[in-house]
């Protein structure tokens, strides 16, 4: 399990604990009340763990979807893989392309709602990012 998980997890666990805590320190009629929110939270934030990767993983697919609908306009005629990188250090939704009549470069795409745009260019040892064939300017 990913460092940043963890921390996720031991953290809505100590919230939960400090509420829990906290409720004893209630009347009885109000603890029973803060009872019953406490286990809302606990069914909320199992929803959460339980639902988040289903979601990304959903999210990823339509971009994934949209990132094909674009390099297909871009480049009619060229062959190309989409790949993602499945860590949590790696924002989810920078896809990974390699065209067939390219090997060893790889592209980045970041998609958006509202855009796409590559991002960063693996080259091999001795070219720069610019001699690509599918280099689109970075903005740099």
């Amino acid at each position: 399990m990913h460092p940043i998980t963890i921390i996720e997890i031991l953290s809505a666990l100590g919230f939960v604990l400090m509420l829990l805590g906290l409720s004893f320190l209630l009347p009885l009629k109000k603890r029973n009340y803060a009872i019953k929110i406490i286990v809302v939270v606990i069914i909320t934030e199992l929803a959460f763990f339980a639902l988040r990767p289903l979601w990304i993983d959903y999210h990823r697919d339509i971009k994934t979807e949209q990132l094909t609908e674009y390099l297909e306009k871009r480049y009619p005629s060229e062959k190309f893989k989409i790949s993602y990188r499945t860590s949590r250090n790696y924002n989810p939704y920078h896809l990974e392309v390699r065209f067939n009549n390219e090997p060893g470069w790889s592209y980045s795409y970041s998609v958006t709602d509202r855009s796409i745009k590559q991002v960063s260019v693996g080259v091999p040892d001795t070219q720069l990012p610019d001699e690509g064939l599918h280099y689109e300017d970075l903005g740099d």
